[in-house]
């Protein structure tokens, strides 16, 4: 079987035998360079979302600093990149000209991006270089609202993440939403036909945004955003069209990850006052900020506001609650502010079903390329590289099993409840290491594993072979044979 790092090897080789088939053509050779750079580059992620859905916040929470503008207002305006280098540095690239650098300047801890006399509509995209580990596996990419308030923003995500007729440059989306209505599944329907999903698996992950809103910002917020977030998960109409549906509090993660001593000494502060005095406090917005002899004499307005700002309602209630119940450092303040937002989630499911991808992605955006480049321009020594880019995206197991991870979210193919689950384990949905194919936890014995995976193995070619069920599922079933064949050709001491 190939291995998807067997599959990037295949596809670098085959992006530069284009390139020397395509000469001739500087611009195509330039387009190519590009793809063959992606291959080894990190894996390049998109946020997307209606307009304040809280893109920019989460972003700023997954790489623990406040590199992305936040506001009441529409902040967001241009495609984004944000990715890892060991110094700050701000590049412009127009879309006609030179990139040029632009200055790197923070206030109040936020970085300032001025594009100076540049028009936004004459930007192609700002990359952001940042010293954050966060960075150096995944490359972050913040997109404009999608139903934004001016068409050319929204014309700007549809631009990069919807194309319609070549591979897109993020190999994965992370798509925001704060309910779910008809934009959210025209935008991720849209992803699927069109963005780097088109054709494979499904390459989308939801995430119920701003989820310490629901239910009026009670402290139990939280968990009635994982219920929520459990039937959209179940949703027939979602389920073909993006992996998992993850709750989180943007604001929440953003904050526990940049905590400050003097918040912390806030919440002390309040945590510490009669109890009746702090609950009557953080009733409302306008109870917290209430301007009383009693109010100011615990927290000034000015402190009050920032706190506010900071951490919202919900935040401020749960950052006073924990403090009370014995968070006693800032440390442990901010590691479980961060635990109850919901972040760690999100990156658990972007590492099993993004992350550990990685190469297949890749390998796959690369081979679209090629696909893409031979169709638009055929030439008679292309020929043979198109069929090669065929048969490998045809005959890899790697593409056959997010082809039909696919075709079962969406219904294409139809599996026995009774076997759905494990099928899609066993391909890979819940990440690609044996254990978690196998439903394991990760520090399972080989032996353990090998037993395990032998049992599905044997149960899966009686499926298989089984007449009673219809041709589409014994093939699909053929398809889940060769994962368990896969998972014990990876195990130690075959």
């Amino acid at each position: 079987m190939t291995s998807a790092s067997d599959l990037s090897s295949i596809a670098r080789r085959l992006l530069q035998r284009t390139m020397e088939a395509y000469r001739g053509s500087p611009e195509t050779q330039r387009w190519l360079r590009g793809e063959l750079d992606r291959i080894d580059a990190p894996l390049q992620v998109a946020i997307a979302g209606k307009v304040k859905a809280g893109k920019s916040t989460l972003l700023n929470a997954m790489v623990g600093e406040m590199v992305a503008a936040t506001d009441a207002a529409e902040c967001t305006t241009l495609v984004t990149w944000y990715q890892y280098g060991n110094v700050p540095r701000l590049t412009l690239y127009p879309k006609l000209g030179a990139p040029r650098q632009l200055p790197a300047s923070r206030r109040d801890g936020r970085l300032i991006i001025d594009l100076g006399a540049t028009p936004a509509a004459d930007v192609e995209r700002l990359v952001v270089d940042w010293p954050s580990r966060q960075l150096k596996a995944t490359t972050l990419i913040d997109t404009p609202g999608i139903g934004s308030l001016t068409t050319e923003n929204s014309e700007r995500s549809a631009a990069f993440l919807l194309l319609e007729d070549e591979p897109t440059a993020a190999d994965a989306v992370v798509y925001l939403m704060r309910h779910l209505h008809a934009t959210d599944f025209e935008f991720l329907e849209a992803f699927s036909e069109y963005g780097a999903a088109s054709a494979s698996g499904l390459n989308a992950i939801a995430v119920l945004s701003r989820a310490d809103e629901i239910g009026g910002g009670r402290l139990d917020a939280l968990m009635s955003a994982r219920r929520v977030a459990a039937r959209y998960r179940s949703d027939p109409r979602l389920v073909g069209l993006c992996q998992d549906v993850v709750p989180v509090a943007g604001l929440l993660a953003q904050a526990g990850r940049s905590l400050r001593q003097d918040e912390f000494q806030a919440f002390s502060t309040l945590a510490g006052a009669p109890r009746d005095d702090t609950e009557a406090m953080l009733l409302s917005v306008g109870r917290f900020l209430h301007s009383g002899p009693r109010e100011d004499a615990l927290l000034s307005l000015g402190r009050r506001r920032v706190l506010l700002d900071r951490f919202g309602l919900f935040g401020v209630r749960l950052a006073t609650t924990l403090v009370r119940q014995g968070s006693i450092s800032p440390d442990l303040l901010a590691a479980e502010l961060v635990r109850r937002s919901g972040l760690d989630e999100l990156r658990s499911s972007l590492a099993s079903r993004f992350t550990e991808r990685r190469d297949l992605l890749k390998a796959r955006s690369a081979l679209l390329t090629v696909d893409f480049v031979l169709r638009r321009e055929p030439s008679p020594q292309g020929r043979s590289l198109l069929a090669e880019v065929e048969r490998i995206l045809a005959g890899s197991h790697e593409f056959a099993e997010m082809r039909l991870l696919a075709a079962i979210r969406s219904s294409a193919v139809t599996f026995p409840d009774a076997y759905r689950a494990e099928a899609e384990r066993l391909l890979g949905a819940n990440g690609t290491v044996p254990g978690r194919r196998l439903g394991l936890v990760d520090d399972t014995d080989p032996g353990t594993l090998r037993a395990v995976a032998l049992e599905a193995l044997e149960r899966w070619r009686r499926l298989s072979e089984n007449p009673v069920f219809p041709r589409a599922f014994a093939d699909a079933a053929r398809t889940v044979v060769r994962s368990c064949e896969g998972i014990l050709h990876a195990l130690p001491g075959r």
